[in-house]
């Protein structure tokens, strides 16, 4: 007995086997104004000019002789393959931060920062 569609064996076996790819992104963050950063001056601007310039921190940290205020950004890249049983994915995922020092009488007395989330990439999962 001959079948009508000679192909559809072949079909079923196509779609059997075929995968999904996935590019995904993911963030973070409140964008840093690098115009700002350039603006502070260790000795002379306040940590209520830093909150004016860069929004509420991300973190608070409390220190013995002040406080220590953190921006983070993070930024994601995901690549990934589904087969029928098996799952490659590579994630990347960078950050950006700047702590300030900021002492009791709320004078930041030195920051440091680090800008990084940009090299995030999307890579093969294998």
């Amino acid at each position: 007995m001959k079948t009508r569609w000679p192909g559809i064996g072949l079909l079923i076996l196509m779609v059997w086997l075929s995968g999904c790819a996935l590019f995904g992104r993911g963030k973070e963050y409140r964008p840093f104004d690098a115009k700002a950063l350039e603006r502070v001056k260790p000795g002379e601007t306040t940590g209520t000019e830093v909150t004016q310039w860069f929004g509420a921190p991300t973190q608070v940290v409390r220190l013995s002789n002040g406080n220590a205020y953190i921006y983070a950004r993070t930024l994601s890249k995901a690549t990934g393959v589904w087969l029928l049983l098996v799952t490659l994915v590579n994630y990347d995922t960078q950050h950006d931060r700047i702590v300030f020092f900021i002492d009791k009488s709320d004078v930041v007395t030195h920051y440091g920062s680090s800008f990084e989330a940009e090299k995030a990439g999307y890579g093969m999962p294998w």
